[in-house]
């Protein structure tokens, strides 16, 4: 296996990268501690590794979920589903806190476990679909201190069965005389325990399990006993894998089947391995030298252009972990132009222990798990470790656009994808098509009510040296908010920029500085028209017809143009930790509450 890459800034966020276009990133779950109805109704702060599926018409998403940092109990499972993958509910408890003595409170000490598990779903051969979770002792739930995996099923109509243990860990004393749960064998339902059996008999499915159960003698996992009579992997030459600790070795395999029918498993720390016969036999897992990455997840898959794709942080620092960046490739094993899918690391707004920086844990829909409509390439991930994304990327991935750009948004349906456009879109500060000033001409709405986050909205148009942009803007207030219109170069550097700031004034970019540029009031369309000059580093700028700057120097020196980004809040490339007065880490202040709305629409937007 080989991925290329291009240079990485990691001094920003998104590495530099081009974007993969069209993306549409979508926040399931903001984190509240406080306001509980906003986020899960628990007011936990610590969520972490989703994992997705897409069964009966709707996808699932299930997360960890801790009171404050990472491995420290009490813990429990959420899910969360949608129908179309950008409209969310509220979460539910899936599996709940597994008290190791009756009467425990939560604490180490009395017994109470957290969860860890690598796996959340299972769409069995007879249709029925399990949810799946590793019950294991804090602060270290795998080997002897783990308990087991626990399963349920999920109904259509949204309940879930009784919840059972499908497999004890088999460095451990537990069984079925000292668990709170059945074993599943003992279940009535016989469609059940078919599905859980099936399961049991997968071993490309259940390999993923091995992290937690990891007794190197336990002949159920294919992988520890394999290597020593397979090949390593073929492609460009991989070395014998560092050493991490044993656990983390083979951990968090995403699994899928190469164009020449091989499976490849790659785990986290650029491990790879390859099988021949489904899962039964494995080469020696192997670090693969071209993907640099941190302790993070990998996602591999094919995708629905009959290509395939890798998601990951190409970045090796030790608690940062951005962009998340994807490679596409034709037969499995070799990957090139990688572009940026989330390269947004908003503040950590909650302290806890072992909460990494940005978009992290990636996972998509494992094959035999569903695939939604459409030939989109799902991914879910977390976001600091405290909040749920998911996000849509069209397919094929591509990162050029050909010809002028003409966007009415008129055809679209209200609340409907935006061909094209590349949204970020926390849940207090969403972008989305919008009936105004009519249902006949719609417009797109961007909304800001987020204290620490912000909507962000890009068109990306073919690469020019010179360009005309012209575009309608309205503001629904001046009194608050902040809406930074960006034209940028491949590499994201920002030569042009155009403020409508609070209190009503109009900014536009003069060099490094900002200079007046006019006013703008509540409830008027502005017509904004830029005529942009790389060759000579200069813009100008008109409003309403009437010329606000001519001949400006670009901020940024940049060859050419191609990107056209709408932000409702200030450029920002440092993620921050709020500490108090004597340096010690603390919560964001007013986190947990919504800030006054500031609405933006953009129309008619014309590039060429």
């Amino acid at each position: 296996m080989r991925v290329e890459s291009p240079g990485i800034d990691l001094s920003v966020h998104d590495g530099r990268l081009r974007p993969a276009i069209g993306v549409e990133s979508i926040q399931v779950m903001r984190a509240n501690r406080t306001q509980r109805e906003f986020s899960d109704g628990h007011g936990w702060t610590y969520n972490h590794a989703p994992t997705l599926a897409y069964w009966n018409g709707r996808f699932y998403l299930n997360y960890l979920s801790n009171p404050v940092a990472e491995h420290l109990p009490p813990g429990h499972t959420m899910l969360v589903t949608s129908r179309d993958g950008r409209s969310w509910g509220k979460p539910q408890l899936l599996f709940p806190v597994y008290h190791l003595r009756p009467g425990s409170v939560s604490s180490v000490e009395s017994g109470v476990a957290m969860m860890h598990q690598r796996m959340g779903f299972y769409v069995a051969p007879n249709g029925r679909l399990l949810a799946l979770g590793f019950y294991g002792r804090a602060p270290v739930y795998y080997g002897a201190n783990g308990i087991g995996r626990v399963v349920r099923e999920i109904f259509k109509d949204g309940t879930f069965g009784p919840i059972h243990f499908i497999r004890y860990n088999s460095l451990s004393s537990f069984n079925e005389s000292n668990t709170a749960f059945t074993f599943y064998a003992r279940s009535g339902d016989r469609g059940f325990v078919e599905a859980c059996e099936a399961l049991l008999a997968d071993k490309l499915k259940t390999m993923q399990w091995w992290d937690e159960e990891d007794d190197p003698n336990d002949e159920f996992f294919a992988i520890n006993r394999s290597s020593a009579s397979s090949t390593n992997p073929p492609g460009d030459g991989p070395v014998p894998a560092a050493a991490p600790r044993q656990h983390d070795a083979h951990a968090a395999p995403s699994i899928y089947h190469r164009r020449d029918g091989q499976v490849v498993a790659l785990f986290k720390h650029a491990v790879a391995a390859v099988s021949p016969d489904e899962g039964q036999t494995w080469s020696s897992p192997v670090k693969v030298p071209s993907i640099i990455t941190s302790g993070a997840k990998a996602w591999g898959q094919r995708t629905d252009d009959d290509r395939y794709a890798i998601v990951y942080n190409p970045a090796n620092f030790g608690s940062h972990r951005w962009p998340l960046a994807i490679a596409t490739g034709e037969d499995g094993i070799r990957f090139e132009n990688m572009l940026v899918v989330n390269g947004e690391v908003p503040p950590l707004r909650f302290t806890g222990r072992a909460k990494d920086f940005g978009p992290q844990y990636v996972r998509g829909i494992a094959e035999g798990n569903g695939n939604p409509p459409g030939s989109d390439l799902w991914i879910t991930y977390s976001m600091n470790k405290e909040d749920m994304w998911v996000s849509r990327t069209p397919v094929p991935v591509r990162h050029r656009v050909e010809g002028p750009v003409d966007d009415q948004f008129d055809g679209l349906d209200v609340g409907a994808a935006v061909p094209e456009w590349n949204l970020y879109r926390p849940r207090w500060a969403d972008t989305t098509v919008a009936p105004f000033p009519s249902n006949a001409d719609k417009s797109l709405r961007i909304e800001d009510r987020d204290p620490y986050d912000y909507a962000k909205a890009v068109r990306v148009f073919a690469e020019a040296q010179t360009v005309t942009i012209a575009f309608k803007v309205y503001a629904a207030q001046v009194d608050t908010g902040r809406l930074e219109v960006e034209v940028l170069d491949h590499a994201g550097r920002r030569p042009v920029r155009f403020v409508l700031a609070a209190g009503g004034a109009l900014l536009a970019s003069q060099g490094a500085s900002l200079v007046p540029a006019g006013n703008y009031r509540p409830d008027e369309w502005l017509q904004i028209e830029l005529a942009i000059d790389a060759g000579s580093g200069r813009y100008s700028l008109n409003v309403n017809g009437v010329t606000a700057v001519r001949d400006a120097e670009f901020s940024e020196p940049a060859a050419t143009v191609e990107r056209l980004s709408f932000r409702t809040g200030e450029y920002r490339n440092t993620p921050t930790r709020q500490t108090d007065r004597y340096g010690r880490l603390s919560d964001l202040p007013g986190a947990d509450e919504v800030v006054e709305s500031a609405i933006y629409h953009v129309d008619q937007v014309q590039i060429k």
